[in-house]
């Protein structure tokens, strides 16, 4: 409460003081030292009510932020690289922003979006891209799991991240691999025990219930983000309610007979038309997933980043913002997404052409927005079971992971609405 006070006294000094130098612009080019952190500012900053202008296109996505010491000093602590600029520099940036001919925008960012990670709270062999940059960059969340979902908790959020999931009912499909490990066991264990004390007979029906419940949040405003396989997994639970998709190892009976036939696409956000994946033997969900058979080397495995209009399409430059517009593949249990497979009407956001795949892809249901993104972690190309996580001080300009904190600023501006 004494800092925010005295942050709150820094404004007023700042607004009133007679300043040539004004303004802190927070570059997010190729001068930034530091992207991921930066994001942590901008958080910290609309946490304490200053308002952020983030100039779309401008400089990789730059923020602008008026001249308040405490920021600085927060800047130097984390190691953000900032530029201190006068009124007249500020004014001829945003002219610059505002010319027709330019591809760039100014968006205000009002409030720092409450963010929620749904995750269990049992530890997994493996670690999730979100919680790491979330915990690198500072920027704070609250973890929630099936029974505050089914509680009517998701309300309290703006923003929801879906841990690396299985919405199935089939425990990943890991059945194959790890069937015989502890963890499996453990997280079945675990798994049917809440399915009972939550009123369900089996996991596949508590998860179609979270899954529902999800699907609400975003319906009534929500901005739910996932990536891996709590993309596919998620959108096949909703397709399948009331068919029995699971085999008896996972539920201890047999399917619905030709379950794979009677699958409702309509129920779905984002995929249509799709195969399941009916062995369970075989370590994928369906043929949503690209992966396999997948044969690109390494160094060719990139996607693109598309170009939208930062003044007539603000949702997708935000989501897209970045010091680099190729990125580096990377995979996961769900790798990218069939462009066959994807539903007309979802924007998609990045891809690779040759490949017939789509790795970053964004839609809107109700009043809400939902973002799904392949692949398991962006600084680390084939994360197996049990890896040691990814340092993220070895990656502070990580353009991939910039990805996912695009989404995380994305709520504190939808206020601003879409231009027709």
């Amino acid at each position: 409460m004494f800092k925010k006070l005295l942050l709150i006294i820094a404004i007023l000094f700042a607004y009133t003081a007679n300043s040539f130098a004004s303004y802190l612009l927070i570059p997010m080019d190729t001068e930034q030292k530091n992207h991921l952190k930066a994001y942590g500012i901008a958080y910290w900053t609309l946490k304490n009510d200053v308002e952020i202008s983030w100039l779309l296109n401008y400089r990789g996505g730059s923020f602008m932020i008026k001249n308040i010491k405490a920021i600085e000093n927060e800047c130097l602590i984390r190691g953000v690289s900032y530029e201190v600029i006068a009124d007249a520099k500020s004014t001829a940036i945003l002219q610059e922003i505002a010319n027709p001919e330019a591809n760039m925008d100014e968006v205000k960012l009002e409030k720092a979006p409450k963010v929620a990670v749904y995750s269990p709270k049992n530890k997994l062999p493996w670690d999730d891209a979100v919680t790491m940059v979330l915990t690198y960059a500072e920027i704070p969340y609250e973890v929630v799991y099936d029974e505050e979902v089914l509680l009517g908790k998701l309300p309290m959020y703006d923003w929801l991240h879906l841990h690396h999931e299985d919405f199935t009912g089939q425990y990943g499909k890991f059945y194959a691999m790890y069937r015989n490990a502890a963890w499996y066991q453990e997280e079945q264990r675990l798994s049917e025990a809440t399915a009972n004390r939550l009123g369900f007979k089996k996991v596949s029906q508590l998860k179609l219930a979270v899954a529902q419940k999800i699907r609400d949040f975003t319906a009534g405003g929500g901005f739910l983000f996932a990536m891996c396989s709590a993309t596919d997994s998620y959108d096949i639970a909703l397709s399948a309610e009331g068919v029995d998709i699971c085999e008896s190892m996972f539920d201890g009976d047999g399917s619905t007979p030709n379950y794979s036939t009677k699958i409702d696409y309509t129920k779905g956000l984002a995929f249509q038309n799709y195969n399941l994946v009916t062995n369970p033997m075989e370590y994928e969900f369906s043929n949503i997933d690209v992966k396999v058979p997948r044969t690109v080397p390494q160094k060719n495995d990139l996607f693109v980043l598309f170009d939208f209009s930062a003044k007539w399409d603000p949702v997708p430059s935000m989501l897209c913002q970045n010091h680099e517009n190729i990125i580096k593949g990377f995979m996961g249990q769900t790798t990218a997404f069939n462009k066959n497979i994807i539903k007309p009407g979802v924007l998609i956001m990045g891809d690779n052409k040759s490949l017939n795949e789509a790795r970053y892809i964004h839609g809107e249901f109700g009043k809400g927005t939902w973002t799904f993104y392949g692949g398991h972690d962006p600084e680390d190309y084939q994360h197996y079971v049990g890896d040691p996580q990814t340092d993220l001080s070895l990656h502070p300009n990580s353009p991939g992971y910039r990805l996912i904190l695009n989404n995380i600023l994305f709520p504190a501006a939808k206020k601003k609405k879409q231009k027709t």
